[in-house]
């Protein structure tokens, strides 16, 4: 996922199927960025499978050669699809960004204060005109990678359940109740107005009449003189 933030928005560019394709659209953005001398910092996250890839390498390689304002977050869930991490990488993925001449930083991604506190970190040093910044998350991938996914066939219910406990919500859910800014009963209706929202969401996609054929080529072309 790819995006931007600045002048109180937060504008998302592009969600990503192929693997690691938006790292360079997030370059990019902030390459406009900084030759417009426009005030937002882009933000961009993928998978640890994706710091394999040549297009993150090269997204770092040129943010880094022009001090872009980009922060780049590795979300290392331990998994890409069934390959689990210590097949994957040698080291850290934070230490890559010292090759590409910005900071890297890993921090536990359920912490949601230490998470808070890093990428805002992150952002202001973007914002001075210093750079990149990269953060490895370090967090786990609960759910099977797709619907189609046994997820058995490389991993246990044990490994899965010991992590649940490790859950950043219900971390941060503890941490709430305990500064007395959260309870039971918000929790509960919380959860009730998401459902409801969701549902309602749901009935009116599958109410939708489906597009006209000729939709596919809105946003493809450019329409207009001022275009």
């Amino acid at each position: 996922m790819a995006g931007h933030f600045g002048d109180k928005k937060n504008h998302i560019v592009t969600g990503s199927s192929p693997v690691t394709t938006q790292v360079p659209h997030a370059a990019g953005i902030a390459l406009a960025a900084k030759m417009k001398k426009q005030d937002f910092v882009t933000f961009v996250s993928f998978g640890e499978g994706s710091s394999n890839q040549g297009d993150f390498h090269e997204g770092c390689n040129f943010a880094g050669v022009h001090k872009l304002p980009v922060i780049f977050v590795c979300e290392n869930n331990q998994y890409a699809i069934s390959v689990p991490l210590h097949k994957q990488v040698a080291g850290k993925i934070a230490d890559r960004a010292l090759g590409y001449g910005f900071p890297g930083i890993q921090v536990d991604g359920s912490d949601v204060l230490e998470m808070y506190r890093v990428t805002k970190e992150a952002r202001e040093r973007a914002a001075r005109g210093e750079g990149p910044t990269l953060i490895e998350m370090i967090s786990y991938r609960l759910m099977p990678h797709s619907t189609s996914d046994d997820d058995m066939l490389y991993r246990t219910k044990e490994e899965v359940e010991q992590n649940r406990q490790k859950d950043g919500i219900l971390k941060f859910k503890e941490y709430l109740m305990e500064c007395g800014l959260w309870s039971e009963d918000q929790d509960r209706d919380l959860q009730e107005r998401q459902k409801q929202e969701i549902n309602e969401a749901t009935k009116y996609a599958d109410l939708a009449p489906y597009p006209k054929p000729e939709d596919t080529l809105l946003h493809v072309y450019a329409e207009g003189d001022d275009q």
